[in-house]
C-alpha cells in the first residue's frame, strides 16, 4: 500500500526537502518567512526518510529561494534538496551546499570581536572548520560559533 500524500501540491513556490528532523521552525526563521502574511506555508515534521531516518519538509507558496537563502539554509540543512515549482510542476532542482567560507551570512557572537567595532567596517566572515559535526569559527577572532548562536545572528 502506498503512503498517502501528507500535504497538497502547490502551484508556484519552493519545496525544501530533507531538513533534519525538528529543524523546520529554524529554517522558517533563517529564511525570514513572515508567518503573519496570508501566503501559505506547509510544514511536515518528523516523517520517515531513507536518507536521514526522519526529516522535515517545507512548502512555501509564491516564493522562490535565491542563492543567499541557500547559503543560510546550508547552516542548518546542508543535505537539503530544493525544488522550485511553477504551474504545479518542478521547474528547477537544486542541492544545498555548505561553502568553506561564509561571507555576510551570520555575525560573530563574540562581543569583543573586531567586527563589532563600528570604526572597523569589516565583512562578516565565518570559516567552516568541519562539516560533520558542524564547526564554524569567526575568521577574525577564531571563536567557535554554536548553531543556535548562528541562527540568532543570521544577517
Amino acid at each position: 500500500m502506498s503512503e498517502m500524500r501528507r500535504v497538497t501540491a502547490i502551484r508556484n513556490g519552493t519545496v525544501v526537502d530533507h531538513i533534519p528532523s525538528g529543524y523546520a521552525m529554524q529554517v522558517i526563521s533563517i529564511l525570514r518567512i513572515n508567518t503573519d502574511r496570508a501566503t501559505p506555508v506547509s510544514l511536515v515534521m518528523n516523517v520517515p526518510s531513507d536518507k536521514l531516518g526522519r526529516k522535515d519538509v517545507l512548502k512555501i507558496e509564491d516564493r522562490e529561494l535565491d542563492q543567499e537563502d541557500l547559503d543560510r539554509l546550508a547552516l542548518i540543512a546542508p543535505a537539503a534538496s530544493i525544488a522550485i515549482i511553477r504551474n504545479h510542476a518542478v521547474a528547477e532542482k537544486m542541492n544545498v551546499e555548505l561553502a568553506d567560507d561564509l561571507l555576510n551570512i551570520a555575525k560573530c557572537s563574540f562581543s569583543n570581536c573586531i567586527t563589532k567595532n563600528l570604526r572597523e567596517p569589516l565583512p562578516q566572515r565565518m570559516k567552516v572548520v568541519s562539516r560533520e559535526p558542524l564547526e564554524v569559527r569567526c575568521y577574525y577572532c577564531g571563536r567557535g560559533q554554536e548553531i543556535d548562536e548562528l541562527i540568532e545572528n543570521i544577517i
